[in-house]
């Protein structure tokens, strides 16, 4: 199934990650013109969500967490926990620069980063060219 932001809880609340890859491996930074899969495609429209904020704590042995809280939806009974985001695909996306990591919070056991859209300049909706004066 597809992961999309309204149905990210039900993806892997209580699936293991490898423990084994840490952020001290080379990580490209350059943007790929990879395609993304779909499941990574709604969890970058979950980063951009600013209502969301999604986190990554590295763990003092290495392990990575990317997450996020989902608040109470009265409708439908659930939410009210945190949400774990599929490690593999958020890595993906980061190796692509999809996605940043924000500034650190560091503490002994674990260092944890805001993560948020990578963000790409706005072309000119026009280019005004006018009159050149003449010196």
């Amino acid at each position: 199934m597809p992961l999309t932001p309204d149905r990210a809880h039900t993806l892997i609340a209580d699936r293991a990650l490898p423990q084994s890859r840490g952020l001290t491996r080379a990580v490209s930074r350059t943007a790929s013109s990879a395609p993304v899969s779909p499941t990574g495609k709604a969890i970058a429209r979950l980063v951009s969500d600013p209502s969301t904020p999604v986190f990554v704590t590295v763990h003092a042995n290495g392990r990575r967490r990317y997450g996020y809280w989902r608040a109470h939806d009265p409708a439908t009974g659930q939410g009210s926990c945190y949400v774990a985001l599929p490690t593999d695909e958020c890595d993906r996306l980061h190796a692509a620069g999809r996605i940043t990591l924000g500034e650190p919070v560091v503490d002994p056991a674990k260092t944890t980063y805001r993560v948020r859209p990578t963000r790409t300049p706005a072309k000119p909706l026009r280019t005004v060219t006018g009159p050149t004066l003449a010196a």
